[in-house]
């Protein structure tokens, strides 16, 4: 099983090898993703994510046997690999937090590559778990806490908007509506840096596509992800403008 970003050891819950775990509340997740510019964010969340950050488009994976690489949406945090300008001083400053984080450190996960089936996990290298502190995630008689229900709910809703987010990104590569992008920005300090590697809305393919489609990116709600996209591109420049020049 692979671990996405943030996650080190997955293991899916058990209730006979977890019986005696508990989660320890306000467990350090900041320290998970001060190395990190940028995360996923579902379509779902661009009405909160896209006034905070600049929301882009990346391909992930490889393309496989000519067929093209999946696409997905992340949230920006900073120019720079390794830069989170989000965080200062141990507590998160923006005033959206995305799910990806908030689902910490509990995660949906495919127990065998190819398979279908996800099961909910448990990062067993977050610092989160322990058999003496914390609350349990089930109960004496081996049913699951309120604790775990919400989890497994929380993760569960995660995947769905996940899901209906591929689906978005697959009708946004259909329409042939993405380009390559790069972005130029001078920081306080004077240093230029030239941010590549995502993918914008062709504002050209958009402007082109029949007036069919257009009603149909309205109906099922692309339409105004598209224009929350495109606005929150505004948000690269003020992002350059959160560098600190070095004393």
């Amino acid at each position: 099983m692979s671990n996405p970003p943030m996650y080190e050891n997955l293991v899916p819950v058990d209730r006979v090898q977890h019986k005696n775990t508990r989660m320890k509340i306000g467990a350090p997740v900041l320290d998970r993703v001060t190395q990190l510019n940028s995360l996923f964010v579902a379509v779902a969340e661009f009405a909160d994510a896209s006034l905070e950050y600049p929301v882009v488009f990346v391909r992930v994976g490889q393309a496989v046997d000519g067929q093209r690489a999946a696409v997905a949406p992340l949230a920006v945090f900073g120019l720079r690999q390794g830069s989170n300008l989000f965080i200062k001083d141990g507590q998160w400053t923006g005033r959206y937090v995305p799910a990806y984080i908030r689902r910490w450190p509990f995660a949906m996960a495919r127990i065998e590559e190819n398979s279908a089936d996800m099961a909910l996990c448990l990062d067993m290298a977050s610092g989160a778990f322990s058999e003496t502190d914390g609350e349990p995630l089930f109960k004496a008689d081996g049913e699951a806490t309120e604790l775990l229900l919400n989890a497994k709910q929380f993760c569960e809703d995660f995947e769905r908007e996940a899901e209906r987010t591929r689906q978005a990104c697959e009708l946004l590569q259909d329409l042939d509506l993405l380009q390559d992008m790069r972005f130029e920005a001078e920081l306080p300090s004077g240093e230029k840096l030239d941010v590549d590697g995502f993918l914008t809305i062709n504002e050209k393919a958009l402007a082109e596509l029949p007036d069919a489609k257009i009603v149909e990116l309205h109906r099922n709600g692309l339409l105004e992800v598209i224009t929350m996209h495109r606005l929150s591109l505004r948000l690269m420049s003020r992002l350059a403008q959160m560098y600190v020049p070095a004393n």
